[in-house]
This record gives structure tokens, sequence and C-alpha cells, in this order.
């Protein structure tokens, strides 16, 4: 007998209930976006491997282990289920000369693939939202960015994310802290742990961002970046820092945030809760200047953010006391042989006002329709029997408060539901 196949671990199904809140999110997110003017990028899923070795650099956990790549059996391609959708993002506006003329802010939402230990809040396949201000040099639109993170997080009802800056210079200052924080790991290098030691000489401004608490005695000890910082970096940094404080929106600075991307320069942030374990992080970004360049392109200045949608609905859920959203507002009951076939018309008059309706089928008794009615989350139910099918009527019941059942005539139903519906809403306002 064959097994039961099941999704891959660590990507999952999002059900009726659950999704009903995604599209809450999604919704919310689009109008956001709408309002500081950033336009809607789709990108595919899959893009040739070579862009995010490029982009996201050879020394990074994303591309060492985590990436789904394979080669194309058909042509030899080798290609990659995108990480993350910056790359991507920068890699289409090249290829279709986006820039030309204007710079472009621009916003993307869906599913990312990284090989992963399944946990809370990290996954195999995750879903992120994120913004890319293309063209853009100035410390005005790090500071804007940040600006709508505060807001999406007041729109939300979120409280308890807080901002961590840091900023990592240009590549040369870069290089002169690089140089220093090697010598400084190497005479303690009897302290790094096996990571740390893989890192030293590839990439060791990674070993910064290392978890391990025996090693943040030894990080918080290393040589910070902020003091190889010369005037154009200090300025933009203190750029981004004025705007925040002329709006009251608070800060700290985090000397030893990196973030896990080879790409940045200068300004980085993360926004974080200690609401969600380990994986506290809700919202990371920066500047990444030098992007453009390194995947073919024109320099370019570029600023940008990611968050994690399922972070984002975990911390939703925990915010409120939520229940299964409501299927539709009116369910339509009906028995016998002339209701049954009155009822698809009277279904579709209330959708043709704009009202969510729900048709019972499948048959039974008024009492296992009522029922059905109940769980749908309908506010009304709409009843056609053998006398209202005979009189031109219907029945028009509450579901979820105790008011008198009405009977109206059928032409005069969809005025006569939504203002029912309206008193309803009214009522529970009150």
């Amino acid at each position: 007998m064959s097994h039961t196949i099941q999704a891959v671990r660590g990507m999952n199904d999002i059900l009726p209930d659950e999704a009903a809140l995604w599209e809450e999110l999604e919704e919310t997110l689009r109008s956001w976006f709408r309002s500081y003017g950033y336009r809607n990028l789709r990108t595919p899923l899959l893009e040739p491997t070579a862009l995010f070795r490029r982009a996201i650099g050879e020394a990074t956990d994303i591309v060492e282990r985590e990436m789904y790549s394979f080669v194309d059996e058909l042509n030899g391609e080798a290609l990659t289920l995108r990480p993350e959708a910056t790359a991507s993002a920068v890699r289409a506006a090249i290829q279709h000369n986006l820039l030309y003329g204007s710079p472009q802010r621009l916003y993307y939402m869906g599913p990312m693939y990284r090989h992963e230990r399944p946990q809370k809040g990290r996954y195999r396949q995750f879903h992120q939202v994120g913004a890319e201000a293309l063209g853009y040099a100035g410390p005005d639109v790090d500071a804007e960015l940040l600006l709508m993170c505060a807001r999406l997080w007041d729109d939300l009802g979120l409280d308890d994310i807080k901002l961590q800056l840091n900023s990592l210079g240009s590549p040369e200052e870069r290089a002169r802290h690089r140089t220093e924080l090697v010598q400084y790991l190497q005479a303690h290098e009897d302290a790094l742990d096996a990571d740390a030691k893989r890192r030293l000489h590839t990439n060791p401004l990674r070993v910064l961002d290392s978890k391990n608490p025996l090693m943040q005695p030894l990080i918080e000890a290393s040589p910070r970046l902020l003091d190889h910082l010369g005037e154009a970096s200090l300025a933009h940094f203190e750029g981004v820092q004025q705007v925040l404080k002329d709006v009251g929106i608070p800060y700290s600075i985090n000397p030893r945030m990196v973030r896990g991307l080879d790409y940045y320069n200068l300004t980085v942030f993360e926004w974080v809760t200690d609401r969600l374990g380990a994986q506290g992080t809700v919202c990371g970004g920066g500047r990444y200047d030098g992007l453009f360049e390194q995947i073919g392109g024109k320099p370019t200045p570029a600023c940008g953010f990611a968050m994690g949608l399922e972070r984002l609905l975990a911390l939703m859920q925990e915010a409120r006391a939520l229940e299964p959203a409501a299927q539709c507002e009116v369910y339509v009951l009906h028995q016998g042989s002339a209701a049954s076939r009155i009822a698809f018309g009277v279904a579709e008059e209330l959708r043709n006002h704009g009202l969510s309706v729900m048709q019972h089928c499948g048959g039974g008794s008024f009492k296992a329709q009522m029922k059905k009615a109940d769980a749908s989350g309908a506010v009304l139910a709409v009843i056609l029997g053998e006398d209202e099918a005979a009189n031109n009527e219907v029945s028009v019941k509450h579901l979820r408060q105790q008011r008198e059942q009405v009977r109206v005539a059928r032409d005069t139903l969809p005025d006569a539901v939504t203002k029912l519906l309206f008193l309803e809403d009214d009522q529970e306002r009150a």
C-alpha cells in the first residue's frame, strides 16, 4: 500500500482560515506601499545561480549551504530558487533599463526558498515583502524607509518593535577595518568556534554576526567599524539619525550589526522584537550602492528592506484575539424544487449588489442547513421554502444578534439585506 504524500518539510500549506489573515495583511501592505509611491515589481522564482553567488557573496551562509540550486538537464543552465529578492529586483532594473530618466521606488511580495532547519518563524519556503528605492543617493531615502516601517507597525497594531542602526561605511573603510579585525581575531583564534575560524579569512565581518553566546565577549571587545568611518560616511549616518530625531522615532546604534549579505554599505538596520523567541528580527535592510556594478550594471545608489510575512502574522496573531474569518455575509438556504431553482437567481441578485453570498448545496433539512449557515460566519440567512417560493418572497434571519425574522418581497431583497447588514454593523460598533 502506498504511503500518503505530504508537503515538503519546511514548506507549509496555508489553510483557508489562516489565509484570510494573510489576505488582510497583504491588502494592508499594498495600500501602505501606495501611500509612499512604491510600485509593484514581480520577478521569477527561478534565477541564474550566478546572480546570487555574485550579489550575496560566496562566503555567506545563504550561498554556502542554504540555496536550492540545480542544473537544468535540458540546457545545462545552473538555476536557483530565489533565496531573497533584492538581487532579482536589481537584475530586472538593469535588464529592462528601469532607471532610464528617473529613480524608482519598487516593492515586491512573494515566496523565497532557503534550505534551513525548520523552526517557528523560519521555514524553507517563506514569504517576504520588501521595498527597493533605486537611484537615490542621500540619507533622506534611508530615513524614509525607516519611517515607512514605523507607520506599518502602527497600522498593524504592533508594539515592542525596536529599531537598531549601524553604518558599514564605504568599501575602503571596511577594508581598513577588516585588516584590523583579522589581526584581532587571529590573536584570539583559540577562542573562536568552528564557524568563526572558517570565516576568519573569507568573510571576517560575518564573525561579528555570530549568535554563539560563548563568542559574545570576544565580539564585544573587537575593533568597531564605526571608528573607521570617514567624513562622508559619518555625515550620511548622521543625516539618517537627524530625520529620526526630528520625527521622534526612537532607535539605538548597534555597532556589531553587519547583516547577512555582502552587498550592504553605509546604513544598515534591523527592527527587532523579543516576542518571536530566537527569530527576533522582524525587518532588516540597508543601503547597497555597489550591487548594480556587482551584477553588471552601471554604478547606482540603492537602499531597501525586507520583512518576513510569517513573522508579521505571528505578531498580529499574538496582538489580537483572532476568530476564524467569516466566509460570507449572507447564506442562502432553500428546500423544495421550486425554491431550489429560485435560490440561484436570489444569490446572484445579492452578489450584483456587492454582497458576499454562499448558497447551500447538497440538500438536507432546514435544521442541518442552518447549522451550516451559522458555521459559515454569515451575518444573515436568506431562507427559501415552498411558501416563500409560491408568494415570490424570502425570509431573512439574523444569525449573530437576537432580532425578529422578517419576510420581504423578492424584488426588494437586495435593499432590505443591505439595510439589515448596516444595522448589524451599527449595533456592533455601539
